[in-house]
């Protein structure tokens, strides 16, 4: 009854922007912490953010002041903010709860930083 979408993601040059959204139905807010995660065929899928139901935040140092989480819980919507991206941010985006829940990953949203 999970089902996540994403959305939003592109390419963009070095120091650009983008706004990821993430639909997410049969997950309820106010219970579950929310996360934003990315996946790149060298790496392993790693947290890059995370939301809680009290509305507490928590990034990796090195993405911190550049990549805010932030949701709609009226509309079941979660949001990534990323600024000043880098090359190494380029990957595949994925929404879902802190901790995830298995069999439940989205198609994910691709997010190219390239010059």
């Amino acid at each position: 009854q999970v089902q996540l979408v994403e959305s939003g993601g592109g390419s963009v040059q070095p120091g650009g922007s983008l706004r990821l959204s993430c639909t997410a139905s049969g997950i309820d807010f106010d219970i579950n912490a929310m996360g934003w995660y990315r996946q790149t065929p060298d790496q392993g899928r790693e947290l890059v953010a995370r939301l809680t139901p009290a509305g507490h935040t928590l990034y990796p140092t090195s993405l911190q002041g550049r990549f805010t989480i932030s949701e709609d819980k009226a509309a079941n919507t979660l949001y990534l903010q990323m600024n000043t991206l880098k090359p190494e941010d380029t990957a595949v985006y994925y929404c879902n709860t802190q901790p995830p829940v298995r069999g439940t990953w989205g198609p994910g949203t691709q997010v190219t930083v390239s010059s």
